[in-house]
């Protein structure tokens, strides 16, 4: 009894000192409460807690203003601006068509005063007029407006199922008008505590609901056609490939799916299996791999869609920086879902000179008494080599073949967006993407490069207008990319593409002898052109976006670009130690820099393979030495070389044999 009494004194008088000290450390701080996140899953020790400044950061991008912690926990990306910018400009105008059609305008903030500013007196006068006709109207006939922040009875639900800090959720709620609600979710505790502290930063708590789930539960429990969302947000970290069967089921009729794939490795070709096993198409290594990403990922939500008698039609795709943006809308109806096998295809592609064929999975034709006959397609459209350099094809799809965008709605969004470029950040940049847009042929999918074309002949690369100038002349439709700078998107075939190369190479000749006689280029080369190209620059050769400057390409918006670290509970602070340790990593398989003396003096310490076999004739001059071999008793290592041998990135050259 008396131990048991000793342990219990020693137990309240430890607790009674530590309650003391924690008393003392908090009346030393003189910042603010404590993080109530923290407190609540009790992750910060006695003695370590900070005051909030030094625990989060505020971010303002667009009209919200976004309080972030600093360790990894929910992170900020300044380079996905764009993309939310963007989205709030498509959702305004999806809202505009949407509760047009309910005799509801919107107003945006900033274009009235825009739309002032160009119109002439006897406009406004006439605008007046009208005001005061309005303001004589009875009061069930005035005309019903929706306005950014307030609640609109018939307007838009919107859910962003991955919502981290709520950034993009309470941008909607501040720039987007004739909202109901819009639903942040999110699966982690941590992010939907900062969801709630940011909705009441920005006094948005009567539009925006924070809501903690599984992303896909909460969309499977909104099947419901009453219950579904108008406009459904996924921008998860890499793949949406596990949200994407919820998704199509939980929007509305019409509705809006906007997703946003950052797994870029999978899309362009480097693992054509696990892209298989995530989007259900095979991805091959290719210039057009970043049109190709959208045209897998567009086939992956028809096909989802399809299993619930559903489809989607492309109203924007984008590749941008080091992910790829779709905003789809999807419907209902058994009839048009036949249709969706004739909208995909598969892609041959040949390995040697990397032209493609494509191969519509179905047939829809058309039948007596205006009916449309499904059949299977015939295939396939290549021979088993290619008829250009001989080399195999590879086999890649199904994507989608159908127009990537409609144009009528871009139009509608590059309208507003020129109209009103003060209300973003990246408006310049999005009148210069959808302007090219704008320009791309819609029916024709992939493109090719210009230096894919010359690289393959081993000539010069001829330049953008000329090689523009020569499809034009030739008869053939020709247009930029959105996805790529140097890409020729025409309808020419394959083989014209090779006749205006094969002329191009006549007025820049290659030195034959130096091809190999199974090179594509030697193949390509020794037959003469059946079509005389003329690279005269014509004056449509040069697209409007190009003629006016606009900002059609982005460069690297800042160092160390790209997708940030996956946030983790608990992370530490991406703070000078980790730019450090990212310096440090940064170009890590490369050989180090050196002077070229100290090059030298490496080179000099592997043996040159040409002199062992009596053909080098470089003499002293060779940068390797010509010491003759030594005995194999004195290169053998003893366990103390070993142990003082160089590292790996010293320990082999290009003399080594």
């Amino acid at each position: 009894m008396s131990r048991a009494r000793i342990v219990l004194w020693l137990s309240l008088t430890l607790r009674s000192a530590r309650s003391l000290c924690r008393a003392q450390f908090m009346e030393g701080q003189s910042q603010g409460p404590p993080n109530p996140a923290a407190m609540e899953n009790g992750t910060q020790p006695c003695g370590e807690e900070r005051p909030l400044e030094a625990q989060e950061t505020t971010v303002t991008e667009g009209a919200a203003q976004i309080a972030f912690p600093s360790a990894n926990e929910v992170f900020y990306n300044p380079v996905q601006e764009f993309n939310r910018d963007l989205t709030c400009a498509v959702i305004t105008e999806f809202a505009r068509i949407q509760l047009g059609a309910k005799g509801i305008q919107i107003k945006v903030p900033g274009e009235k005063d825009v739309q002032k500013v160009v119109v002439d007196l006897s406009e406004q006068e006439d605008d007046k007029a009208e005001l005061k006709e309005s303001a004589n109207l009875a009061p069930g006939d005035q005309p019903r407006t929706a306005a950014v922040g307030e609640i609109c009875e018939e307007g838009l639900r919107v859910l962003e199922g991955l919502a981290a800090s709520g950034l993009r959720s309470i941008r909607f709620a501040r720039e987007v008008p004739g909202l109901q609600f819009v639903v942040a979710n999110d699966a982690s505790a941590r992010a939907v505590d900062l969801i709630r502290r940011n909705v009441q930063l920005n006094d948005v708590a009567h539009l925006v609901q924070p809501s903690q789930a599984d992303a896909r539960m909460l969309m499977y429990q909104h099947q419901k056609a009453s219950e579904r969302f108008d406009v459904i947000d996924l921008d998860p970290y890499g793949s949406p490939a596990p949200f994407l069967d919820a998704a199509v089921q939980a929007v509305s009729e019409g509705g809006l799916l906007c997703v946003t794939c950052t797994d870029m490795a999978v899309l362009a070709g480097n693992s054509g299996e696990t892209c298989y096993s995530k989007y259900g198409a095979m991805a091959l290594k290719s210039r057009a791999c970043h049109e190709m990403a959208l045209r897998i990922v567009l086939h992956s939500l028809d096909l989802r869609a399809n299993c619930y008698q559903r489809f989607v039609v492309p109203l924007l795709s984008i590749s941008a920086d080091f992910y790829v943006r779709v905003f789809v809308r999807v419907f209902t109806g058994q009839a048009k879902v036949k249709a969706s096998a004739s909208k995909q295809a598969l892609v041959f592609q040949c390995v040697g000179c990397g032209a493609f064929h494509l191969q519509r999975l179905g047939k829809a034709s058309g039948a007596s008494g205006g009916r449309v006959k499904f059949s299977a397609a015939c295939g396939p459209p290549v021979a088993p080599e290619c008829e250009h350099c001989g080399q195999r094809h590879q086999l890649g799809g199904p994507l989608w073949a159908e127009p990537l965008h409609d144009l009528d709605f871009v139009g509608h969004v590059l309208e507003a967006v020129s109209a009103n470029p003060s209300r973003f950040h990246t408006a310049e940049r999005i009148r210069g993407v959808l302007s090219v847009i704008t320009e791309e042929l819609p029916d024709v999918p992939l493109y090719y490069t210009l230096d894919q074309l010359s690289s393959t002949v081993h000539c010069s690369t001829p330049s953008l207008l000329q090689l523009r100038s020569a499809l034009l002349h030739a008869g053939f439709r020709v247009s930029l990319s959105h996805a790529c700078k140097n890409a020729v998107k025409t309808d020419a075939p394959s083989s014209a593409l090779w006749d205006i190369m094969r002329c191009w190479e006549k007025e820049c000749p290659v030195k034959r002898e130096r091809l190999s006689e199974t090179s594509p280029a030697f193949r390509i080369l020794s037959v003469e052109p059946r079509l005389q190209a003329n690279f005269t620059i014509r004056d449509d050769a040069n697209p409007s976006s190009r003629q006016r400057g606009l900002k059609r390409f982005q460069a690297n918006p800042e160092a160390n670009w790209g997708p940030r670290p996956r946030a983790r509970p608990g992370g530490k602070a991406a703070g000078e130690a980790m730019e450090e340790r990212r310096r440090l990593l940064q170009n890590k398989r490369k050989e180090p820099a050196e002077d070229p003396a100290q090059q030298a003096a490496r080179l000099k310490t592997f043996p040159c393979k040409r002199f062992k076999e009596g053909t080098c004739q470089r003499g002293d001059q060779c940068c390797y030495s010509h010491s003759p071999p030594t005995s194999k008793v004195t290169t053998e290592a003893t366990p103390s070389d070993c142990q003082n041998s160089p590292g790996p990135g010293a320990a082999a050259g290009p003399g080594v044999d």
